[in-house]
């Protein structure tokens, strides 16, 4: 089963979610409407809470985790992600704030502390590193990631339109998976 209930904790799902029965979701997870986590994503909120926003995705193999509290660090970071966010394929979020309207590209990698606000993109491959924050309005690339330039009017309406092709698309796998049950 794809959903896990962990320490008494069973996920959440806001309305029309779709998780693909080969992802796992575990313990304080909570879903926002028309969110879709695809194969092999793994998101585990077993030792602090994950809350992702409407219509985010949530690609193939995505690794989603916390950083647990600790005598190093007394709060730890819970994985809090905005609404209309495309996490790209292969992605890893490790206790880090991510805003809404972002594309963030397969492969990169956000660690412990880092924020991302609102409207941002990093490159494929891209490596934020723990406690660097990335500045509203900016394409960032590399690793550790760098401000490459300023996003162009194209790039920010992108974000809204990448995350309403993922919710049509998960809507007709829901579709499909309605037919077949």
């Amino acid at each position: 089963m794809s959903i896990r209930i962990y320490n008494k904790t069973l996920p959440q799902c806001g309305s029309r979610v779709f998780i693909d029965p080969s992802a796992v979701v575990i313990g304080d997870v909570h879903l926002g409407d028309d969110c879709s986590v695809w194969p092999q994503a793994v998101i585990r909120g077993d030792m602090h809470h994950i809350r992702i926003g409407a219509r985010s995705s949530v690609q193939d193999g995505c690794v989603l985790h916390i950083t647990h509290a600790s005598t190093f660090n007394p709060e730890g970071y819970p994985l809090i992600i905005g609404d209309d966010v495309t996490i790209g394929h292969q992605v890893l979020l490790h206790g880090c704030t991510i805003g809404s309207r972002v594309l963030l590209g397969m492969g990169s990698l956000v660690m412990d502390g880092a924020r991302i606000d609102d409207e941002v993109v990093l490159g494929a491959g891209s490596l934020v590193p723990p406690g660097k924050h990335l500045l509203s309005g900016y394409l960032y690339m590399g690793r550790p990631a760098q401000q490459v330039r300023a996003l162009t009017e194209q790039e920010v309406s992108f974000f809204t339109y990448s995350a309403s092709n993922y919710v049509r698309l998960k809507d007709n796998y829901l579709t499909q998976q309605d037919a077949t049950v």
